[in-house]
């Protein structure tokens, strides 16, 4: 915290909206301790019961968190725009990108012919009484999923817009604040985030590289989770996918717990490299999301959502109540990506690319005595004994990697490494950097 910025206010609501306009500022830093609650009640002359309601209304919205005896701190991703912090430390001028967890765009399919396609074919503008997902779109999807091993028979289909929308409308629709709901640890830190402004609890589920833990699962449920959130295939930041065998036990976990949310989260889609193995329908309330960002391109702001009746009614009930529909424009460029041989042909060249580099890099990380991860996807995942210290000798050795911080909820450390921007050549030199900077960061730790 800035030693300019003074927290003020006389009331739970003001002291929690002066702490929110200083983290809005930048005078907080994010990750930074708050004043203790007798410290700050003595500074403003109210009671510590009042410092502490503001503390609680701040954690309800995901904006602070509590961190045990050390008391309470900004999180490092609370979900308020920030004149000066990011979301990702800057990578300064010569130093490799390998932190963004996005895909290669040179590897993406050019969406210039696919517009004028659609450009062609769009008609007369579309009023708001438009349908939520346009049934031309359906109709391609419906059988594209089925192929894939999604049970389609008995399931309602619609579009949102992309995959993070779709999780949040499926708890919204289906959760309250202060519910729990199973999450896969390491896991994708946009789903840790949305959980904590929602005021949901997560309860971390260990995974593997065949996904989720079975026994972690089922503990977690027991615990009272009310929902579960699954990456089926190509996990962020690990890159798991839940193998046949796998798939099976949980689907026994889940069969004890018919009233839990089950959400599949199909991360990479069609890059993911690895056959899909679909869990539901097995709880009353289930869905299966598919994005379009990852294999078409993050203006690609679609994903096609599968499941039970009810669930998927729900989720068109509150879209139109806000966002009303997701662009027919966009619904039409995807259903006309689908259907172009050249574009399907690209994104499995991509695919194969993906797969090359992540083998390379991880039996290179692997030969020098690092636990690498990266069975599908774009990221691998390493373990490391010092996370802070072995990102800040990377980025010495020229590398901008992600810390595990950002993925983990009481796993151990970690790195997470997007092999999108590597070529062939950069493996060796990578792998031993990384190494070398594991191996330092372990010798420099102060359990040394």
């Amino acid at each position: 915290m800035s030693a300019q910025y003074q927290v003020s206010g006389d009331s739970a609501a003001s002291i929690s909206a002066s702490i929110e306009s200083g983290i809005m500022k930048g005078d907080f830093i994010w990750g930074a301790a708050l004043p203790s609650i007798r410290v700050l009640a003595g500074d403003l002359h109210v009671s510590p019961a009042t410092v502490a309601k503001a503390y609680q209304e701040l954690r309800h919205r995901g904006v602070v968190e509590s961190d045990g005896r050390r008391g309470t701190r900004v999180r490092s991703r609370p979900p308020i725009a920030s004149r000066r912090a990011g979301l990702r430390l800057p990578v300064p001028e010569g130093v490799r990108d390998l932190s963004s967890g996005e895909p290669d765009l040179r590897w993406l399919p050019p969406l210039g012919p696919a517009l004028h396609a659609v450009a062609d074919m769009t008609g007369p503008p579309q009023g708001y009484a438009s349908a939520v997902a346009m049934p031309e779109l359906i109709d391609v999807a419906r059988p594209r999923l089925a192929a894939d091993g999604v049970p389609m028979a008995e399931a309602a289909i619609t579009a949102t817009p992309g995959t993070l929308d779709a999780i949040e409308r499926l708890l919204n629709a289906h959760l309250r604040p202060g519910d729990a709901v199973a999450t896969e640890d390491p896991g994708w830190a946009n789903l840790i985030d949305l959980l904590a402004a929602l005021d949901l609890r997560p309860i971390p589920v260990t995974i593997d590289q065949e996904g989720p833990e079975p026994e972690s699962l089922a503990a977690a449920l027991r615990s009272g989770a009310r929902a579960a959130v699954i990456t089926v295939r190509a996990q962020n930041p690990t890159g798991a996918a839940v193998s046949e065998s796998r798939a099976a036990a949980l689907r026994e976990v889940l069969a004890q717990h018919h009233g839990v949310l089950l959400i599949e989260d199909d991360h990479a889609a069609e890059l993911a490299g690895a056959p899909l193995h679909c869990l539901g329908p097995v709880t009353e309330s289930w869905a299966f999301i598919r994005s379009a960002s990852k294999p078409f391109g993050p203006d690609l702001r679609i994903a096609v959502v599968a499941g039970d009746e009810v669930t998927i009614a729900r989720v068109v009930g509150r879209m139109r109540l806000g966002a009303g529909w997701v662009s027919t424009v966009l619904q039409r460029l995807l259903l006309h990506l689908w259907l172009d041989d050249d574009v399907t042909a690209t994104v499995s060249g991509a695919a194969a690319g993906y797969a090359r580099r992540r083998r390379a890099l991880c039996d290179a990380l692997s030969a020098r005595g690092l636990a690498a991860e990266g069975a599908t996807g774009i990221n691998i995942w390493v373990r490391v004994p010092d996370e802070t210290r072995t990102i800040g000798l990377l980025r010495e050795s020229g590398y901008a990697v992600a810390p595990g911080s950002l993925f983990r909820i009481a796993s151990p450390p970690g790195i997470r490494i997007t092999i999108s921007p590597l070529e062939d050549a950069d493996i060796v030199p990578l792998a031993e950097a990384v190494a070398a900077a594991a191996s330092l960061a372990d010798l420099s730790s102060p359990s040394r």
